[in-house]
């Protein structure tokens, strides 16, 4: 599928075809998994399709590469080993000892420990600002901010981020806007279409969508800095496997309808638990009182399928909530086929304890799967008590 052809199609449509050509030699439509690590050369620098090395690129990697840019409108595409791996690329390959980020007041656990344990180290300063608030984010930019760092919806506490506000911010101040989309994914929401500079993905989540497979992904429309990321993706070397590309490929093809439903199942649970006794406060941007609500109806499609919520009886009673689920697995993690539950203070977060990112801890944090929504709402009911 050429450039031009993949802007006359659809989301779904792309998910499908974008970068997945029948494999000329025997017509098969799924990409082959080239589990290879060198390639055969044509004569001493004649490579065939650009192929030399699996690090440097494989088949199956540039397939799924071609796919991830698709689906963001973006002109380049990174597959990683992990979410990590590409946040930790993408920083060493735009800041330098003495630059300075300013990072979300609300974050994974794991971006934050990169910035306040490995990037510290490396004489990279941070600061925090409330990304919900444009404003407080121009004011914690300095003159040597090279990133403004955002996750929209915001992990765990489901906050909503302004993309195009922030994205005018960063282009007058000539800091890169990062957007993290692993909990909307590419589906629900187009940061590049809304000014951000760089889309970050956790693939391990919706992406892949199965709880198979461990991944992550760069898409950005700069083709300068896309060829920069590339170089720093080889030269440092943390890609994604052909077996893994492949198991991100397969989720994406079912990317839109499994989206649909986990927003659906999400809506339901929770509209219940702001009924319920038991429950002080519940985050999910698609209720009407969600302070974000207005901002995410008008950049995201549908809300997604994570949900947080605080227990009127304090953090025992959260995490005995955790324990007694049985439908809801309790594990870490997202994005899977599978509802999951977790106490991200005790779990996913504990990185952010003492830190301006510490969260509640009388905090659940549902990870809305594609199960029976009356099956998941009996689950919660017995667990809530």
């Amino acid at each position: 599928m050429s450039e031009h052809e993949q802007h006359h199609y659809a989301f779904e449509t792309l998910a499908i075809h974008a970068g997945q050509e029948a494999d000329p030699q025997t017509g098969a439509v799924v990409t082959p998994i080239y589990q290879v690590s060198t390639f055969k050369q044509d004569g001493v620098g004649g490579l065939r399709g650009g192929y030399e090395y699996s690090r440097s690129a494989n088949p199956t990697r540039t397939a799924l590469e071609e796919n991830l840019a698709a689906l963001d409108g973006g002109r380049r595409g990174l597959a990683f080993a992990s979410g990590l791996a590409a946040e930790d690329t993408l920083l060493r390959t735009v800041t330098k000892p003495g630059d300075h980020i300013v990072i979300p007041n609300d974050a994974y656990g794991g971006t934050f420990r990169l910035f306040s344990k490995v990037l510290t180290r490396w004489g990279v300063e941070w600061s925090v600002a409330n990304t919900h608030d444009p404003e407080s984010v121009r004011a914690a930019v300095r003159p040597n901010t090279k990133v403004i760092w955002v996750e929209t919806p915001s992990n765990p506490l489901m906050g909503i981020a302004d993309i195009s506000a922030l994205a005018h911010i960063s282009h007058d101040t000539g800091a890169l806007l990062v957007i993290d989309n692993t909990f909307a994914s590419p589906y629900l929401q187009q940061p590049l279409a809304l000014g951000a500079d760089v889309v970050v993905y956790s693939t391990t989540k919706y992406m892949g969508g199965h709880s198979d497979v461990v991944g992550g992904a760069l898409v950005t429309d700069d083709a300068t800095l896309g060829e920069e990321l590339a170089y720093h993706q080889n030269a440092m070397g943390a890609v994604a496997g052909p077996f893994d590309s492949w198991l991100v490929m397969r989720g994406i093809k079912t990317l839109g309808v499994r989206m649909d439903r986990h927003s659906a199942n999400a809506t339901r649970i929770a509209e219940f638990l702001t009924g319920h006794p038991k429950v002080a406060q519940v985050y999910y941007p698609g209720l009407p009182e969600h302070p974000g609500h207005e901002i995410a109806a008008k950049q995201m499609r549908a809300f997604g399928g994570m949900v947080s919520f605080r227990h009127r009886d304090g953090e025992e009673a959260a995490i005995q909530v955790c324990n007694r689920a049985e439908l809801f697995t309790l594990g870490e993690s997202l994005g899977g086929v599978e509802s999951l539950i977790e106490h991200p203070g005790r779990m996913t977060h504990a990185s952010a304890a003492g830190s301006p990112l510490e969260v509640p801890s009388d905090l659940v944090r549902l990870s809305v799967g594609i199960e029976s929504v009356d099956d998941l709402l009996a689950d919660l009911q017995r667990a809530l008590g």
